[in-house]
């Protein structure tokens, strides 16, 4: 069974971004749950959404405190809430952001993880460019299927297909794709770079 936390801010689509993984899951013939962890729900709070995927019937329905995979729709929360708490070694994780791990101040993360596992995408900057809003969980999605082939852009998009219509749906399908060929290009980059 994968376990996906998300972590972002309320108003960032926290909660939409799961039930998209969800549905693209779905979409591969996988089985699937998303939900959220509801504290405070106001625009600007710190905001948790889970998402199950696995090839049979899940019947866990606890928050997950153990995640294969983080993502990080908000890095302001890097340094206020323990995101990374619970993730297992072989983690994956994706940080909205153009800096770096240690520019973000992540050096110990980034040495305790793979780096092949570890990366961040300006998700918001390509929200902007092609939605006119800072709403970067589409964006993410198309990143994180990049990363870790949980699920393929195809099924990403069939997501934001069933979830969004007409020009929010190709602007959001547009994002998670440069989102997606972002990474593939910053992979291929990494796997050509000299070692440390």
């Amino acid at each position: 069974m994968l376990q996906i936390r998300i972590h972002g801010r309320g108003g960032q689509g926290v909660v939409t971004a799961a039930e998209m993984l969800s549905v693209a899951a779905f979409e591969q013939g996988r089985h699937a749950q998303a939900f959220p962890s509801f504290g405070s729900e106001r625009t600007g709070a710190p905001v948790v959404a889970f998402c199950r995927i696995d090839d049979r019937d899940i019947r866990l329905r606890e928050p997950i405190l153990a995640p294969d995979v983080l993502v990080i729709q908000d890095p302001t929360l890097l340094h206020q809430v323990d995101v990374f708490q619970g993730l297992k070694p072989e983690g994956y994780v994706l940080i909205n952001s153009r800096k770096s791990f240690e520019e973000l101040g992540l050096a110990d993360v980034a040495t305790r993880f793979g780096r092949e596992r570890l990366v961040t995408v300006p998700a918001t900057e390509i929200a902007m460019k092609h939605l006119k809003r800072p709403l970067p969980n589409a964006v993410l999605l198309g990143g994180l299927a990049a990363l870790s082939g949980i699920v393929t852009l195809d099924a990403v998009v069939h997501a934001i297909q069933h979830t969004f219509s007409g020009a929010v749906a190709a602007a959001n399908v547009a994002a998670a794709t440069e989102a997606f060929e972002f990474v593939q290009q910053h992979q291929q980059e990494r796997a050509h770079a000299p070692a440390d």
